[in-house]
């Protein structure tokens, strides 16, 4: 894969790179950029009894401002309407759910780093 430039767009890369580390770390994807009414979810996945509702952030080296610092209040809220929907559609009494953020830096040279945060932020926030 490395070291050749990939011409997607970044988010794109970012998205099916972190579906690839979240399947390496036990999870099973159940949905990547899924549409729930007017929201999207970059990934839905599955671990346990656990579903991560998954939103995915890139930036290029050097950047000042962290991705997982971009998820604001506005996001957040739309990933916690899109979870309620697919819980509606999916329902399961003994099943979990958390939003989780899987965070990308680019550098210029070398592997992109990434940063999966678990239970990043909570419905109420």
């Amino acid at each position: 894969m490395w070291p050749w430039r990939d011409t997607r767009p970044l988010g794109r890369q970012a998205e099916d790179l972190a579906a690839r580390f979240l399947r390496r770390a036990g999870y099973r994807i159940l949905a990547q950029n899924l549409r729930l009414g007017r929201y999207e979810v970059d990934i839905v996945a599955r671990q346990g009894d656990t579903i991560a509702f998954v939103e995915v952030r890139s930036r290029r080296d050097p950047d000042p401002v962290a991705p997982e610092n971009t998820v604001g209040y506005r996001k957040r809220r739309h990933l916690t309407h899109a979870a309620g929907l697919y819980m509606a559609r999916h329902p399961d009494p003994d099943i979990y759910y958390r939003f989780d953020i899987v965070a990308i830096i680019f550098p210029e040279k070398g592997r992109p780093i990434i940063t999966h945060l678990e239970n990043a932020f909570s419905p109420e926030e």
